[in-house]
């Protein structure tokens, strides 16, 4: 009987429910046909839990092999299937996920008990941030692409500017969507919910692999100058052409400047839908929800600021130097050396910091954190994947380089770029790995930190107080006649600005003697730590700055595309670009965490 089964939990279940924050009656178990014999109530939650993620991704799987087919189908048979046909069943599916987000923002998320856990892991705001910038540089995209077809519309389809409006909407509905519920653990729903983020989830990767293998528009660009040309020269074509040159040479640098940022704000996209898809169901106990979250604070570093801030620095000089060369209208050979020489001195600086951190985390006897944790485990398996499209894209250009033959300064250079590369990717994850596993270190000297700490914030209370007392005497000076009482204020705002002179030197030399005191208590492990962890944040910055706003010489130096092909180069770039963009912005969030845990 199903009431006598709930009146008698077996003892898992008792231990479960005592370690509950909620009362059990405002959770939803869930519930599947084919455990419906299950003893327990717990046991049947399980199950169903594993069920509805089986089911659910296999819709994903079914509509991600069937947009794979249509799209595969575009590029090698354009008679059958073309671009419109790719684009009408991406329209069929973006309009299946807003009705979808638009049920969970007004249905789903508004029922009683449907959200009474919140992951503290999921949804951190450097990742959110990003779902913002990158889905904004989408818009502007789309509306480059609606520009640049109106200006072309007396030889284009009018429905072509349909699909591009709907990829705002949907764009917009899912960023919001993400920002605010991204940490949800939904108790109501459960399936539906699943199947809704996993076909979202599917879109998301179809439009990145469309977005990958689809080089029509730029081919069309491409052309477009080449028609341009031919008309100066005299030679009239009869193919579609730009009207007002100006205004389509605007369109077309914005689209391709703009592009890299579309395929990056799917791949967030679908990392965050991932979390959400497994929070769906998820209880979480009290221990699991940390006490005091550790804080982002730059104490006991000093050296690492210094040389990351000295690779920022440089990297934006040489990158100013290539965006100023390549665009102009004869690009100098010796900018690729500067640009490729600046990453062949900077890449094993990173290497060598990386496998020093890496020793530094086995002689620690820091306990690992055992805790299950569904956004650690994503973080390194896109750690590792999004390794892979620059860790690949290498291995195309050594093949390339060694095959014809590596003499020219140039080649050796991209060759131990190449190398050098390969190798500090698979240091910095081991690093990064490692230390996401390690609890946080905490000892006594940091709490006695927090003492002298509250003492300066108490200590800058009677500022406030002399100024309570300085507005009272000028107050007093205010019923004093003609020239005394201008001479009084006179000497009281002098006065007040020498007492905030000496305030502020106070207040620099306390900030500075706690600073000190506190990077001279940090042990040699942490400080080391700390040093290398804040030293590669701002060399992944530098480096996910460069390719993400225009630099992109592995394209723009003719060297693989001329041994492999424009086609087959412009799939091997689209694909490895976007990824290796992505990790570095997924590197910044993970040693970010290792810098917090030291």
């Amino acid at each position: 009987m199903p009431g006598n089964k709930v009146s008698r939990p077996c003892h898992h279940c008792k231990s479960k429910s005592a370690s509950a924050p909620t009362d059990t009656s405002k959770i939803h178990y869930e519930k599947s046909w084919l455990y419906r014999h299950c003893s327990s109530v717990q046991q049947r939650d399980r199950q169903a839990q594993k069920a509805g993620q089986l089911f659910s991704g296999l819709l994903a799987m079914n509509v991600v092999f069937l947009g794979s087919a249509f799209i595969s189908s575009m590029i090698f048979n354009r008679v059958y299937i073309t671009l419109g046909d790719v684009w009408v069943l991406m329209a069929i599916l973006k309009v299946l996920c807003l009705f979808w987000i638009i049920y969970y923002l007004l249905g789903t998320s508004q029922q009683p008990h449907a959200v009474l856990y919140r992951d503290s892991h999921a949804g951190a705001i450097w990742i959110r941030g990003s779902v913002l910038l990158f889905g904004s540089c989408s818009i502007l995209l789309n509306v480059f692409e609606i520009g640049y077809t109106t200006i072309l519309i007396h030889c284009k389809s009018k429905v072509e500017i349909v699909f591009p409006s709907i990829e705002i909407v949907f764009i917009c509905t899912q960023a919001y969507f993400l920002w605010h519920h991204s940490k949800d653990c939904i108790q109501v729903q459960h399936n539906f919910t699943r199947c809704g983020l996993m076909l979202t989830i599917a879109t998301n990767l179809l439009l990145w692999l469309l977005a990958v293998t689809n080089d029509n528009l730029h081919v069309e660009m491409e052309s477009q100058l080449r028609e341009v040309e031919m008309r100066f020269e005299g030679n009239e074509t009869a193919s579609c052409t730009c009207s007002n040159t100006t205004v389509c040479k605007v369109f077309q640098k914005g689209y391709i400047l703009l592009y890299p940022f579309n395929t990056e704000y799917c791949l967030v996209c679908c990392s965050v839908l991932y979390v959400m898809w497994k929070n769906v169901g998820r209880r979480i106990s009290h221990h699991h929800t940390p006490h005091t979250k550790p804080k982002f604070k730059l104490q006991g570093v000093v050296f690492g600021p210094l040389l990351g801030a000295t690779a920022v620095i440089t990297g934006i000089c040489v990158f100013m130097m290539y965006q100023i060369q390549v665009t102009s209208l004869v690009s100098s050979h010796q900018i690729f050396v500067i640009y490729y020489s600046y990453y062949v001195v900077l890449l094993p600086l990173m290497s060598v910091g990386a496998v020093i951190g890496t020793v530094i985390h086995a002689l620690e006897k820091k306990e690992l954190d055992t805790l299950k944790n569904p956004t650690r485990s994503l973080d390194v398996i896109l750690l590792m994947g999004a390794a892979l499209g620059q860790i690949g894209m290498c291995y195309f250009s050594i093949v390339a380089l060694v095959a014809s033959g590596p003499g020219d300064l140039l080649n050796s250079l991209i060759l131990s770029y190449s190398v050098l590369l390969i190798f500090q990717n698979i240091t910095q994850n081991v690093f990064i790995i490692d230390g996401l596993h390690r609890q946080r270190f905490v000892t006594a000297a940091e709490a006695k930190h927090t003492r002298p700490t509250g003492q300066h914030v108490v200590a800058v209370e009677p500022p406030g107080e002399e100024e309570t007392t300085t507005s009272s005497e000028e107050e007093h000076t205010q019923t004093l006649p003609g020239k005394e009482e201008d001479t009084k204020e006179e000497q009281n705002r002098e006065d007040q600005r020498r007492m905030s002179v000496l305030e502020l030197g106070q207040e620099l030399r306390k900030a500075s003697l706690s600073y000190i005191h506190s990077y001279s208590h940090l042990s040699w492990k942490r400080r080391a730590l700390r040093e290398i962890s804040f030293f590669l944040v701002l060399c992944n910055i530098i480096l996910w700055v460069m390719p993400t706003f225009g630099a992109h010489p592995v394209f723009e130096n003719g060297l693989e595309r001329s041994f492999y092909g424009y086609s087959t180069w412009f799939v091997i770039v689209n694909f490895g670009l976007p990824l290796g963009v992505f990790y570095r912005m997924h590197s910044v969030g993970g040693l970010l965490e290792v810098y917090v845990t030291a």
